[in-house]
């Protein structure tokens, strides 16, 4: 559904992320995880196409991203980036609306199809009570539900979330978690998302990719990709792997002495 090939792209004279190749199955929930500046949001940001590599290709459903038109792109994937514009004078419907721009004209009227999506992308998100209120007046949790109510009225094959979870407390974090759970179950979305709480990528993830330096270092399942050498040299930790449910947690012991030198 979703392959970077041979991707590369230099940011600056100290990162470049270097020949990247992935290949994002239909139906996946993939997180990326690495420490700061490894490259995540900037490969997040290639796939969606909001910048252009400097080689290689990103391929959508077997087609160049690079031969496509924005709408149409918009019309499979949806990128919600990290940080989002909460004071923007709209509710929370009007900012779901902005999830069908590309499906129709610029200044043609909703449909009786937008509408009812629109109503469905707020229901999934459990914003029936919300539809009138501003954006302003919402918790952090209940907007971000609104932004990927928007992201999901767009009706896309692949959603691409960066950080979702940042600046939430933890009861919003995992409310948002078991919506994008939800969006992959039940409404097949593949989902590719950077985030920083390894233990919640394990959980909801069927893959990790690692990066480090602008490279992928580890891809593969959580239970294998949790393990102490990739502690080690990731992220310079010892670390105690454990497994509960079928699922891999982890949880640091200490620095090594490696990365203090």
């Amino acid at each position: 559904m979703l392959q970077t090939k041979d991707v590369s792209f230099e940011h600056s004279s100290s990162f470049h992320l270097d020949t990247v190749d992935l290949h994002i199955r239909e139906g996946e929930v993939v997180s990326l995880i690495g420490p700061n500046g490894s490259g995540k949001s900037t490969l997040l940001r290639l796939i969606s196409h909001l910048i252009i590599p400097n080689s290689g290709e990103v391929m959508l459903d077997g087609t160049k991203m690079g031969s496509m038109k924005r709408q149409e792109i918009a019309k499979k994937l949806a990128m919600l980036p990290q940080m989002q514009d909460h004071q923007l004078d709209l509710t929370v419907g009007e900012l779901v609306e902005f999830g069908r721009y590309p499906h129709r004209g610029a200044y043609s009227k909703l449909t009786k199809e937008d509408e009812e999506i629109i109503e469905w992308a707020i229901n999934v998100t459990k914003l029936n009570n919300f539809k009138n209120r501003m954006l302003q007046s919402l918790s952090g949790g209940e907007r971000q539900r609104a932004w990927i109510a928007m992201a999901i009225a767009q009706r896309p094959k692949v959603l691409l979330l960066d950080e979702p979870t940042t600046f939430l407390d933890i009861s919003h974090q995992l409310e948002v978690m078991e919506l994008v759970k939800e969006l992959n179950e039940h409404f097949g979305v593949t989902v590719v998302m950077v985030l920083h709480d390894i233990n919640q990528a394990a959980r909801y993830s069927d893959r990790l990719v690692v990066l480090k330096n602008g490279k992928v270092q580890y891809d593969g399942i959580p239970q294998c990709v949790l393990c102490k050498e990739m502690f080690h040299s990731i992220f310079d930790i010892d670390a105690r792997i454990y497994k509960e449910d079928g699922k891999a947690y982890f949880t640091p012991i200490k620095l090594r002495k490696e990365a203090y030198i």
